[in-house]
């Protein structure tokens, strides 16, 4: 809803309120502001000219030499506009001027003569194509005659004004009007609400005698009320008008129907205008539509119905698309003399039903779907009546026809002072919240000395339960007075569990690596299912009903979805890709159709490409397995569970046979690392990438150790590098493993450094050096102690895995 602040000035006194101090007050009371748009920002010096003689340019076809009057002198103005004339009064930029878009105007020669200024079009001066009449859009804009030369062109065009986009929630179908709007005001400011004026003059004869009205579906439609307008005057509405329509993003068209969509914008309420001669008959029945029923909208579009919608007809042909769209065939045209006027209620599940159904939403439809005022149907009417006889010279016959089903009770609301302060946290009187109710324009009034009874007026159909006061009484209070406090039976406040606290220390772990967060479809094919598995699957569960063949069974795996995303970077030209994905994966058992299939937390990634790049250096770092193993003992790390991974090959088919391993937690498997195989890699077409898949839900479910600290220490450490020659099919994990056992207590850190395999060893075996710290917290070690634990490790060794010393 776009709500100019000149025109909602017209309805509450706001006072010296800014449209920035309107939009704070509406924002803070529930109504939330979205865009604040001025309509004249960039614009000064266009004043309204009077085009005295417009001759031909004697050196280009297309160009007029203008002498125009501005009101303090006669300029010479260059004009292109092919609707240019003498006797126009037009908007002059002078010299001096700025338009939209950072355009300043300038005193210029074209084609040999001077232009001292410039005659703008609606576009230049900053209103949207779409917003122009038909009538100007290909040229200049001429004001009515009415315009006095030399006045501000900006402020005769209604742009001195500031736009309030307003973003609505579905419920506050009340604010989709000015009126509506100057409700909220004024309950802010506690204020009163102006109304506009409905006075018109009735002719002698009667409407009834020239129409009738039957509803055949009153669930549907319960109120239908025509008016009938003669010897109407079809011209262009009123500058103001124009002006107003402009700023709520309407295009005007002419006085009939700018008086429309101005009542439309003022009440909430959706009119439409018969051309009564050309609407076929005197019988205005609603109706639903017949199967195969068509009908031409005003969009010259042809629209195929069935019973589910409703339509307007002349007893026996529709004539409308109810609270949609009108027809083609009766719309008013320029010898339109006779106005048949509707204003009606329609119930907002017919109406959204065509709405959907057709793919047609038109600004009746959207206030119709919602919900308007039922109460104020015939307000509406009679303001477009007094507008139609005042701006169209119309004579309106005597009475309105109709025929009404709407209820006549009225909604109220019970509740307690006790109550809505529970519901608040607050501790408000009951006469505070009487004083809230009237700002607000609801009757209330108190049956006890506690209990109070809200009569709910019809503008306000989102009104239907006690907390839907509480929201009120909190919108006018203030949300920032009420006190923060728990729910009653709330004794401690909410927290993260420790499994939540786990998932977001990955999370962050994995962002500040350098891997980004994907999120892929849960659904994938029948053959993704048996790729990249963590172990074997009993099972999978497909779907009944798939989209697609590409998304017709659970997911098994992360792996190939975080593949096809690597994928279609690399096909942009985003090579260096490292992503990663917190997901489920979903086990069912062969055969069982009825049970839940088995729902695993799983951590995928797969990383691509550079690495890590040192511009000044020249150097730069490739994605390789050891890359990947790092991340993953970091993370491992920071969960505090580095002390029981480890290492073994992988015999996964999908990966590089010497470039992967399974990766172990306390000698469980409980995930992979490694190089997508190549021949993978090019199903996929994609380079080089590593990938890894690890159960979270054990890992998040383990009990972390605690964490503990020790003093720096106070004495020395001894360093023994030794290079120990190994059969090549001894893993050097298992090495260390036995050093560490061997060492006790003083050995303190292990550390394989180098490796090597080549000349001056046996075949089949493979150098392995390992640097050895040896420590005492309490004193210093001396050379015999050293010697004699490192002569252990030494003996351990060769006699577990016959390791000898490099010599």
């Amino acid at each position: 809803m776009l709500v100019s602040y000149e025109w909602l000035k017209e309805y509450v006194e706001i006072g010296d309120l800014t449209p920035e101090e309107v939009a704070e007050k509406l924002t803070r009371g529930g109504v939330e502001v979205d865009v604040i748009i001025p309509r004249s920002e960039g614009l000064d010096h266009v004043v309204v000219g009077y085009v005295e003689e417009c001759q031909q340019h004697p050196n280009a076809d297309k160009l007029n030499i203008c002498q125009v009057n501005t009101g303090e002198e006669t300029a010479q103005i260059i004009c292109g506009a092919p609707n240019v004339a003498a006797g126009q009064r037009v908007a002059v930029a002078k010299p001096g001027a700025r338009l939209p878009g950072g355009i300043k105007i300038k005193k210029a020669k074209l084609r040999g003569e001077r232009s001292e200024g410039m005659i703008c079009s609606l576009q230049e001066l900053g209103i949207e194509q779409k917003l122009v009449t038909k009538e100007f859009i290909d040229g200049i804009y001429v004001f009515p005659e009415e315009a006095k030369v030399g006045e501000d062109a900006v402020e005769q065009l209604g742009l001195r004004d500031t736009v309030l986009e307003l973003d609505l929630t579905p419920n506050r179908a009340d604010c989709l009007s000015m009126i509506g709007v100057a409700y909220e005001m004024a309950a802010l400011l506690d204020r009163e609400v102006r109304h506009p004026g409905n006075d018109f003059h009735e002719s002698e004869e009667a409407a009834s005698d020239v129409v009738s009205v039957h509803i055949d579906v009153p669930e549907d439609n319960p109120y239908y009320g025509a008016h009938v307008i003669k010897n109407v005057t079809i011209k262009p509405s009123p500058m103001w008008i124009q002006n107003r329509l402009t700023a709520a993003g309407i295009r005007p068209i002419n006085n009939v129907v700018d008086i429309t969509n101005y009542v439309l914008l003022e009440y909430g309420q959706p009119l439409h205008a018969f051309d009564l001669h050309r609407f076929g008959s005197n019988q205005i029945v609603v109706r639903r539509a017949e199967n195969g029923e068509k009908i031409t909208t005003l969009d010259d579009e042809v629209r195929t119905l069935t019973e589910d919608h409703m339509v307007i007809t002349n007893g026996t042909e529709p004539t409308a698309l109810a609270g949609v769209m009108g027809g083609a065939f009766s719309e008013v045209q320029n010898d339109t003399t006779t106005i048949l006027l509707e204003a009606a209620y329609f119930t907002p599940s017919r109406v959204r039903k065509a709405s959907k159904d057709l793919g047609l939403r038109s600004e009746s439809s959207i206030r119709f779907e919602k919900g308007i005022d039922s109460g104020r149907v015939e307000e509406a009417a009679e303001r477009a009546v007094s507008l139609l006889e005042k701006y169209a010279d119309g004579v309106v016959l005597k009475g309105k026809v109709h025929e009404d089903y709407r209820p006549k009770e009225h909604r109220t609301i019970t509740t307690t002072s006790e109550r809505l302060n529970q519901i608040l946290g607050t501790d408000l009187k009951a006469d505070e919240m009487l004083s809230i109710f009237r700002r607000l324009r609801l009757e209330a009034k108190t049956e006890t000395e506690d209990r109070l009874v809200v009569n709910i007026p019809s503008r306000r159909p989102d009104l239907e339960i006690e907390e839907d006061l509480s929201e009120e009484v909190a919108r006018l209070y203030g949300y920032d007075r009420i006190p923060v406090t728990l729910p009653e039976g709330i004794t401690t406040p909410g927290s993260l569990t420790p499994v939540q606290k786990k998932r977001r220390k990955v999370r962050r772990y994995l962002e500040a690596s350098g891997l980004h967060e994907a999120i892929t479809y849960s659904l994938t094919s029948k053959k993704k299912t048996q790729q990249f598995l963590l172990n074997d699957v009993s099972g999978t569960v497909e779907v009944s009903l798939p989209m697609s063949e590409e998304r017709s069974t659970m997911r098994t795996s992360l792996i190939p979805h975080l593949l096809d995303a690597v994928q279609y970077n690399q096909n942009r030209q985003m090579n260096d890709t490292a992503v990663f994905e917190l997901g489920s994966v979903f086990i069912g058992e062969e055969g069982e159709l009825t049970r839940q299939p088995e729902e695993k937390t799983m951590l995928g990634a797969a990383i691509s490409g550079t690495w890590e790049v040192q511009l000044w250096q020249g150097e730069k770092t490739e994605t390789d397995f050891y890359v990947v193993k790092g991340i993953i003992e970091g993370l491992f790390e920071e969960l505090q569970f580095s002390h029981a991974l480890s290492f073994t090959p992988s015999k996964k088919g999908e990966l590089h046979p010497g470039r992967s391993a399974d990766i172990l937690f306390n000698d469980r498997n409980i995930g992979f690392i490694g190089q997508v195989h190549p021949r993978t890699a090019k199903e996929w077409g994609l380079k080089e990438t590593y990938v890894f898949q690890l159960d979270l839900d054990l890992l998040l479910t383990e009990e972390t150790n605690t964490l503990s600290y020790e003093p720096l220490p106070r004495y020395p450490s001894i360093a023994r590098d030794i290079a120990l020659v190994v059969n090549k099919d001894i893993p050097a994990a298992e090495v260390k493993e036995v050093i560490e056992n061997a060492g006790g207590t003083l050995l303190k850190n292990v550390t394989l450094f180098d490796l090597y395999e080549g000349e001056k060893l046996e075949a089949g075996k493979k150098s392995l050096a390992f640097s050895l710290v040896y420590l005492d917290p309490e004193r210093t070690l001396t050379d015999e102690e050293v010697t004699k634990t490192h002569e252990n490790v030494l003996v351990d060794l060769k006699e577990k895995l016959d390791v000898e010393l490099r010599r």
